[in-house]
């Protein structure tokens, strides 16, 4: 393997923002933001937006709200009843 092409592989912690869900793991990203683990130490704190905690494929429920058509909206919107 060729020396100082690869980069430094480190523990790092994730954060599912929609959930706060966090774990630790390692990887080459880095961040400016750290937190403390519960094992005492700081490690580099990486926000996602989904996660294995919010993603459908992996809880087998959607966690995000949905908020309709644009029909079901725009009657909504106006207190109309659909015919």
């Amino acid at each position: 393997m060729k020396e100082k092409i690869h980069p430094e592989y480190h523990k790092v912690v994730f954060m599912d923002m929609n959930s706060g869900f966090r774990f630790l793991t390692g990887s080459t990203k880095t961040a400016n933001e750290t937190v403390e683990w519960k094992d005492g130490n700081t490690y580099p704190l990486i926000k996602v937006e989904v996660s294995s905690d919010t993603h459908p494929f992996y809880t087998g429920v959607q966690k995000f709200t949905d908020r309709g058509g644009r029909a079901e909206r725009f009657l909504k919107r106006y207190n109309m009843k659909n015919k």
